[in-house]
């Protein structure tokens, strides 16, 4: 290069987000543009109110469809009239100091107001629904509460129904969601801690816990996790859950999530920790335990009796949809004896003609189930349930009569589908399914030994699993004998008289029992 000289850097042209206000309005507008880029979301508005018998120049910032600033506008227009000159602050335009303190006064009818100083704190208020109001003459701006966008409201879960209990469901918006938790917890030690992960979309995330009820080692492990996170984007719950869960390489899901607010609420009285994320329904729940997953809030809102039954059918279903396909392999391949000998007489006149081993029969009913199952959700609601019922009839019948498939089959595999939508948690349906493909392998190779090793191989990892210290597998793995009245059987509300002991270790106790508890004497 002509004079040997290195060649200069360009400079960017966005100015640093961390600058502080300037205190001249035409000074700080230019700036504001800059940082969005000129984006025509983002609304300018230069407004003249009075100061005694002056005018003074002020900016309104905010972004439009996130903010309602007409309550605002009103308040400024009506109150700037009746504002008189004050003495001046050092460092500023005389009056102008004094005049800002008087409007933050007078504004206070909008909602929540606060300072800001830099660009940083300004732009994020603005694309979070907050209005900057700029006053010419100040080196500080006021950021007021004007949150109005539109939302999906409060509507019933449609991943978790229910025939007895509330119908209100979690929204997208974080403010719907907390609210909804403060109508089901009337407590001052509800407590709920704000953060913002996310380098570049800043996501709201709160930590709400029980104080006085939660573990303090519980919550402060949960809020190490959550400061530990380092992303550029949070878009749902699910970017959180996968990055504070304890073990990554596990089939088992150890963070609990719903998008009821009673399931929350409920777990917040036992001790657990709720993490709400603004922009998703879903609420993450932890410590979250195995016999959790298995469990509804419907379960509280029957009687014991219905409960425990329905409890109890739920565990006849996991062991149907994780053994059945996997069993059926081991007795056909393997262990012919154990079939009485009229049935293994129809089975085998069944099977005559099919070219595939019990193994491929299986997987091939299996696999073809999941893509229907699949296709279903995806497929809009109008159409989706009747194709995947229609599809699974019309092709396990022609897969019959083309003898690719025995009769058979087709019943371990249905009833191994619908036993699994027994579980109510869509997570562990997922984790179960993905286990009943390897006990398939395992009894296709090994028959039933090949099944019980796999099953002591799922219970080891069970075992050393742990979800925020706490045991995976307890109240069974460690055994508790105290928390076995509602674990499988759920014995009546005035019989639970204590919280889950490895949740709760700081107030353990629900309820007193006494004889005016038990509505029999």
């Amino acid at each position: 290069m002509a004079g040997g000289g290195s060649p200069k850097r360009a400079q960017p042209s966005t100015p640093p987000a961390r600058q502080e206000l300037h205190a001249r309005l035409a000074d700080s507008l230019p700036v504001i543009r800059e940082l969005i880029g000129n984006s025509p979301d983002i609304i300018i508005r230069v407004i003249s109110l009075h100061r005694g018998n002056e005018r003074v120049e002020a900016a309104l910032v905010y972004t439009e469809g996130l903010a309602n600033i007409t309550d605002m506008l009103e308040s400024l227009l009506a109150s700037g009239k009746e504002t008189e000159a004050e003495p001046a602050m050092e460092g500023e335009v005389p009056g102008q100091g004094a005049y800002l303190q008087k409007l933050k006064q007078t504004i206070l009818t909008v909602g929540d107001i606060k300072d800001v100083s830099d660009y940083e704190t300004l732009m994020h208020a603005v694309l979070s629904g907050d209005t900057a109001l700029l006053v010419d003459g100040c080196e500080e701006g006021v950021l007021a509460s004007t949150r109005d966008w539109e939302d999906r409201g409060v509507n019933e879960p449609s991943s978790q129904q229910l025939i007895r209990g509330p119908r209100d469901g979690f929204s997208e918006t974080l403010r719907t969601n907390t609210v909804l938790l403060r109508r089901k917890i009337k407590d001052p030690n509800l407590w709920m801690e704000m953060k913002q992960i996310g380098r570049v979309t800043k996501t709201d995330v709160v930590m709400v816990y029980m104080k006085g009820i939660a573990t303090d080692k519980v919550i402060d492990e949960v809020r190490s996790r959550l400061d530990r996170i380092d992303i550029d984007a949070i878009l749902e719950s699910g970017y959180i859950e996968e990055l504070i869960q304890d073990e990554t390489y596990t089939p088992f899901p150890t963070v609990y999530n719903t998008e009821r607010p009673d399931e929350v609420a409920a777990g917040l009285i036992e001790g657990r920790v709720a993490i709400i994320v603004d922009g998703t329904p879903f609420v993450l729940l932890v410590p979250a335990l195995f016999t959790h997953f298995l469990q509804s809030s419907e379960d509280y809102y029957q009687r014991a009796d219905i409960g425990t039954i329905i409890r109890l059918l739920r565990y006849i279903a996991l062991f149907i949809s994780l053994l059945a396909p996997a069993a059926y392999i081991a007795v056909t391949t393997f262990h012919q004896e154990m079939i009485p000998t009229p049935l293994l007489i129809r089975v085998v006149a069944q099977r005559e003609g099919i070219p595939f081993p019990a193994l491929v029969e299986a997987l091939l009913m299996e696999v073809t189930f999941e893509i229907l199952r699949e296709a279903g959700i995806r497929m809009p609601r109008a159409i989706g349930q009747a194709v995947s019922i229609v599809g699974a009839l019309v092709i396990g019948q022609s897969a019959v009569e083309a003898g690719l498939v025995g009769p058979a089959m087709v019943i371990i595999v249905s009833m191994t589908a619908i036993s699994n939508f027994v579980i109510p948690s869509f997570n562990m349906g997922i984790s179960i399914r993905m286990i009943r493909f390897v006990l398939m392998l395992l009894a296709a190779t090994f028959g039933l030994f090949g099944i019980m090793v796999g099953l002591i191989a799922m219970v080891l990892h069970l075992c050393s699993l742990r979800s925020f210290g706490v045991p995976y597998m307890a109240p069974f793995a460690p055994f508790i004998m105290e928390d076995q009245k509602d674990n499988i059987w759920r014995l009546p509300h005035w019989m639970l008289t204590t919280r889950p002991r490895l949740i709760s270790q700081t107030n353990t106790t629900r309820q007193q029992r006494n004889r005016e508890n038990n509505p029999n004497n």
